[in-house]
């Protein structure tokens, strides 16, 4: 997929490889927990292992079903991360004493009243260190990484979405169109692919107007976008780099119910202070539409034969938060943290900052 980047400064040479050594992930639990009830919260910290093998493991331990073992979301497994997976109380004994591997860490435990769910998660923590940093691409990086704090960035699904080829969302397509029933996790995780790659493509998009409006005089802007001159004009008085258009379905951020906007002056103000955030579409049976401008820019990355999933709305732009650089000159390590919400990828807040593609190359023997 052939991204479009936000921002305009010149690409910025870092070297990434997502490591248990180089890379750190802590979720950051949706609420707090009241330490009482029939449901175990382990806060577990675990490298080279993914969630869906920590779950096989815990099941292991405790003659569990993976269906009674609860996780807010998935952890790549190349990476040292720390989440929260809750297990009926009377296993506590079973998964303490049995839990013996190195990989896995249990760092402290709770009680709740009720079993973690997919997607009860605020956001995470991450804490990546970049080698090959020059003094001067440090300089450059800390530079344009507050600006992307103060005022947000794309919200693309990573590479990570699409499979060792990038190619999966095209099998998903195919499976889609197919009008068949979805057979087990592995069609729907390729048909979600087929559903990001729509969403990713609309972003891209969108973001490619928001550029060729904010470079260029309104006059120019009309005759490239093929946009008459007037609606030209009322986009660019936009403060903020993307911009929004009347229809679009915006959503209380970080989470929160969703209004489409038919007054400027509110959906502006709310945007620019980070208090909502226009959404796009991920295709599904049980999915809302935006309207009116908006929804002419979403058709083109519409499907209606996409129903075997429900679909969503999803962010299109977020507010990364909590921002710490700390360099080391003679190695030339960057260490980079930051807070992103759920659902965001770390490699694409870095992909904003090098402006390259940090997909690793599939090696063919």
């Amino acid at each position: 997929m052939n991204k479009t980047y936000a921002y305009n400064h010149n690409p910025i040479k870092f070297n990434f490889a997502q490591t248990i050594e180089r890379f750190f992930v802590e979720e950051i639990p949706l609420f707090k927990f009241t330490n009482k009830g029939a449901n175990l919260i382990l806060k577990i910290k675990k490298s080279d292992m993914s969630t869906f093998k920590l779950i096989t493991v815990i099941a292991k331990a405790t003659q569990l079903e993976h269906r009674d073992i609860g996780y807010a979301g998935l952890k790549d497994k190349n990476a040292t991360t720390i989440q929260y997976i809750s297990i009926p109380k009377q296993y506590e004994k079973d998964v303490i004493k049995n839990l013996t591997t190195e990989k896995i860490e249990i760092l402290e435990k709770f009680y709740a009243k009720f079993p973690i769910k997919v997607g009860q998660l605020k956001g995470n923590n991450f804490s990546i260190v970049l080698h090959d940093v020059t003094k001067e691409a440090k300089a450059s990086i800390e530079k344009v990484t507050k600006s992307m704090i103060e005022n947000g960035i794309p919200n693309y699904y990573g590479y990570q979405r699409f499979g060792e080829d990038a190619k999966s969302y095209i099998q998903g397509k195919e499976i889609a169109h197919s009008g068949k029933k979805l057979k087990g996790a592995k069609e729907k995780l390729l048909v979600s692919a087929y559903q990001s790659y729509l969403y990713n493509q609309w972003l891209s998009e969108r973001i490619n107007i928001s550029r060729t409006i904010s470079k260029n005089r309104p006059e120019d802007a009309a005759k490239i976008l093929e946009y008459p001159l007037e609606l030209v004009k009322v986009l660019a008085k936009q403060k903020q780099f993307f911009k929004l258009f009347i229809g679009d379905d915006m959503q209380t951020y970080p989470f929160g119910k969703s209004y489409y906007l038919d007054n400027f002056d509110k959906a502006l103000h709310e945007f620019q202070i980070h208090k909502s955030s226009p959404t796009g579409l991920l295709v599904g049976s049980k999915v809302h539409r935006a309207m009116a401008d908006a929804k002419h820019l979403e058709l083109p990355y519409d499907d209606n034969e996409l129903y075997a999933l429900k679909g969503d709305r999803r962010y299109a732009w977020i507010f990364p938060e909590n921002l710490k650089l700390n360099y080391k000159e003679e190695s030339q390590e960057l260490t980079i943290e930051f807070y992103l919400p759920k659902g965001a990828y770390a490699t694409t807040f870095l992909e904003e900052i090098g402006k390259f593609s940090l997909k690793p190359k599939v090696s063919r023997k």
